[in-house]
């Protein structure tokens, strides 16, 4: 077994251990920003943390009705003009908490007298000692190249977090489910062997989701692109038919995040439409009365709030780009070129 694969099943645990040990912590927090000026949230991260930074805009939005917006942390170095951060809580997110052009994002909102979080894996890190608190992921060390354990416990925090800011500083049930769902999730594995097998001899594809889970659609793109070498191009369901749906055509491969009863009809309508394209179908869905026996299926597990489907819906998403590294004959261990820290500025 590879080391990344041994780390995607370990993800269930690492859930339930972030969720008991920061708990408390979180609501600490939470307590410390009650009553201060929060008009909007900037946050602050690249890659794989970038895509919980997603995931970030619309918990924080729909839980906490604020703004949130996602540093361009170029501003802050390269160009050595930072915006305004008055009124702004401003949140790093980084596995390692090492990349420069982060922390100088953090720095500078501290100096402008913003309020600050660093989520990161290593509490000793630049990131967090640049920020006044720390939310710790608790993964353990992540060995893998690609992230997958510290990526699902980015969004349990950042829920944690927005519950907190909400006042609600007990932990509802609902996050005391996601371990169990997602050791069901991983139940997925041979289904998304086999629809990687469907689609290992393409070189591009596209994957289509929208709402909570468009950070699952950016962050499945992602570790195909990584893993598998495949030009995965993420889009949201409304984007993708003001244009980019022109390129489809008989045998193109699209996986389809349809998780969620929001954005469940509209995801399974654009499915019909591309089927009526030629589309080779990949869904990745928590309704099986929704299935079609022409797509490839991975189950993903019903029962959580939406805002809460993310943590579980990427678990299929890892396997599929999981096993597709593996048919298209890629070491996911060690994809090319890759480092697992990587030093932007």
């Amino acid at each position: 077994m590879s080391q990344l694969h041994s780390e995607i099943l370990e993800q269930p645990s690492v859930i339930r251990r972030l969720l008991d040990v920061e708990t408390d912590r979180v609501a600490r927090i939470g307590h410390a920003l009650a009553g201060q000026d929060i008009r909007y949230v900037v946050i602050a991260a690249r890659g794989t943390s970038d895509n919980a930074a997603r995931y970030g805009q619309y918990v924080f939005g729909a839980l906490n009705r604020l703004a949130v917006a996602l540093a361009a942390p170029s501003l802050f170095g390269l160009y050595q003009r930072p915006p305004s951060l008055k009124s702004a809580l401003v949140i790093g997110i980084s596995q390692s908490g090492q990349s420069p052009d982060i922390v100088r994002v953090l720095e500078e909102a501290h100096r402008q007298g913003a309020l600050t979080i660093a989520v990161t894996n290593d509490p000793q890190s630049p990131l967090a000692e640049a920020a006044q608190h720390v939310l710790e992921l608790h993964a353990g060390e992540e060995r893998s190249v690609a992230a997958t354990k510290t990526y699902t416990a980015q969004l349990a925090a950042i829920a944690l977090l927005a519950l907190s800011l909400a006042g609600q500083s007990a932990r509802p049930n609902a996050l005391d489910l996601i371990p169990d769902a997602m050791e069901k999730a991983l139940q997925a594995e041979l289904a998304a062997q086999s629809a990687a097998e469907r689609i290992a001899h393409n070189s591009r594809c596209v994957v289509v989701g929208r709402g909570f889970n468009y950070a699952t659609t950016f962050e499945t793109a992602l570790k195909m692109k990584e893993l598998a070498y495949i030009e995965a191009e993420p889009y949201s369901s409304a984007d993708f038919r003001h244009g980019p749906i022109a390129m489809v055509e008989t045998g193109f491969p699209a996986v389809l995040v349809a998780v969620g009863e929001t954005m469940r009809d509209e995801i399974l309508e654009l499915r019909d439409a591309l089927r009526e394209q030629g589309a080779n179908l990949v869904v990745l869905g928590d309704d099986e009365t929704t299935r079609h026996p022409d797509d490839a299926w991975l189950p993903v597990p019903g029962g959580l709030p939406e805002w809460l489907t993310p943590l579980v819906a990427i678990l299929p998403g890892q396997l599929l780009a999981y096993h597709l590294a593996l048919a298209r004959g890629s070491d996911p261990d060690r994809p090319r070129t890759l480092h697992k820290v990587t030093l932007t500025y």
